[in-house]
């Protein structure tokens, strides 16, 4: 099963969506922001997918899906804000970001979401020539 990164800065969202996704059978990590979230990517390798806050303070969401594209090529960035522009749109999509959402969607819309994130991280790690692990 694919760990999920969620990065968000309002404390009250991220845990209350951590704690939601975790009910549906998801391995979720929360940080609240992009430097955590570096760190937390280069600890863990089984971090397939990131949900990541366009805006936030320091590190914003496009410059952390940078770093972590840097260092794991193959991970899948849903894009979540409250706050988009066609230009933050363009950037993420530059970027390769699997998909862009509104804030706020429902669960179940970041569900299915996360489920077609996961069957792409099987061809973005052929692509990159990544191991995968199916799971057992």
């Amino acid at each position: 099963m694919s760990k999920i990164l969620l990065v968000d800065d309002e404390d009250r969202f991220r845990t209350s969506l951590a704690r939601r996704l975790r009910t549906r059978g998801y391995d979720v990590v929360d940080v609240d922001n992009g430097e955590d979230a570096i760190k937390k990517i280069r600890a863990d390798s089984e971090i397939d997918i990131a949900v990541l806050d366009l805006k936030m303070p320091g590190m914003d969401g496009i410059q952390t899906l940078k770093e972590l594209r840097a260092f794991n090529p193959a991970i899948q960035a849903i894009m979540l804000t409250g706050h988009g522009s066609l230009d933050s749109a363009k950037e993420a999509g530059r970027l390769e970001a699997f998909k862009y959402l509104q804030k706020p969607c429902t669960v179940e819309e970041l569900e299915t979401v996360l489920e077609e994130a996961k069957e792409e991280v099987v061809f973005a790690k052929a692509r990159h020539e990544i191991v995968h692990h199916p799971p057992e």
